[in-house]
């Protein structure tokens, strides 16, 4: 699984409104922080919200759910319109950086991308592949791997070594044609959480973060943030 490895991005939204910046995205939609998922804070979050990405530790509970998840989807044979962008994690630490993509690549009409955009042009080229392709290309994609690098090291914290063990782990959530899908690297294919409108995306979003909160009630590193419109 995991033969490159990179410094993990922060869960901070200047640090991911930078790197997109970096990579030709313009600033007409940026990540802001979920400050807690009651209706009073959900509604200090600006709108239209087109992406959410939830950072959650990847506890021994998380696991097993994961596999059984998994397992059913499979027997039932999983639902995902063909459009949605998805691509499978092979480098070690890179989810932030694949959330940020999964983000962007199912927003790609309501963004605006400048001229030499190279996430742009990343997204085009890789948008035909297999899930599996998809995450072999950036393997070989020098323009985002040195933008995630620099990154890494603007967080406020210290960036951990390459070695250290990471448990937290990013995934997006995304409304495709009127679905609720979660975009996660490390599972073979796209989550459908039911039906979403562009009104109640960021509610139905966060109710699946509180189903992450409430299966590991004693932990505190869970952080939301949402793709809105500047």
């Amino acid at each position: 699984m995991e033969g490159q490895r990179w410094l993990p991005l922060e869960a901070n939204p200047d640090v991911m409104n930078q790197f997109l910046r970096q990579l030709g995205l313009q600033p007409s939609w940026q990540f802001g922080d979920v400050y807690g998922l009651d209706p009073e804070l959900l509604s200090l979050v600006p709108r239209p919200v087109c992406a959410v990405l939830l950072l959650f530790p990847v506890t021994d509970k998380y696991e097993s759910f994961r596999l059984e998840e998994e397992a059913k989807i499979k027997a039932q044979g999983p639902q995902v319109r063909p459009d949605v962008y998805f691509m499978r994690q092979t480098i070690g630490n890179a989810c932030g950086t694949i959330g940020l993509i999964h983000a962007v690549a199912n927003n790609q009409a309501r963004l605006d991308f400048e001229p030499a955009s190279a996430l742009k042009k990343f997204l085009m080229q890789s948008s035909s592949l297999s899930p599996e392709d998809k995450a072999s290309f950036l393997e070989k994609d020098e323009s985002i791997r040195v933008t995630h690098e620099s990154s890494a090291q603007e967080g406020q914290t210290e960036a951990p070594s390459l070695d250290e063990k990471v448990d937290l782990h990013f995934i997006a959530f995304v409304n495709v044609g009127g679905s609720l899908y979660e975009l996660d690297g490390r599972k073979p294919f796209p989550i459908a959480h039911g039906k979403t409108t562009e009104d109640t995306f960021l509610e139905d979003a966060t109710e699946v973060c509180r189903r992450f909160m409430a299966r590991d009630p004693d932990e505190l590193r869970f952080t939301v943030v949402a793709l809105s419109k500047a």
